[in-house]
């Protein structure tokens, strides 16, 4: 059987909370959902969904690159938005970052509210 990790670099949110940035079992790396805080906080950037989509893939990177890995490791995405109706402007921002990559697997869905009121949070599945 594949050993469990767990992990929390503490490099996006307090490490104190309840929940662990991620999970990985064999291959596959589950991270956390993921917000546009400002790393070490509990504080959304400003700037509606442009900059919280911009700051929670940010996020994603650095707890990516804490495990040694990338943004180009990502097989599938769980996009969450407060309001879909921001689904054109979120998906400007998304494609910024994946501009050199094949596109990871992805759904989306509107929700009636996000933890820290946030309009937007990112869960993700990467490969090592």
């Amino acid at each position: 059987m594949n050993e469990i990790e767990r992990f929390n670099s503490g490099r996006v949110l307090p490490p104190s909370l309840p929940f662990s940035e991620g999970t990985a079992v064999g291959g596959l790396v589950f991270l956390s959902g993921q917000l546009g805080n400002v790393p070490g906080t509990l504080t959304l950037v400003e700037g509606g969904i442009e900059a919280e989509t911009r700051q929670t893939l940010r996020n994603i990177a650095t707890v990516l690159e804490a495990q040694g890995l990338g943004l180009d490791r990502l097989l599938r995405c769980t996009v969450m938005l407060a309001d879909i109706a921001e689904w054109p402007a979120f998906n400007a921002v998304y494609s910024e970052f994946f501009t050199d990559l094949p596109m990871p697997a992805r759904s989306a869905f509107g929700c009636g509210g996000l933890a820290l009121g946030a309009r937007v949070e990112i869960e993700c599945m990467a490969a090592r």
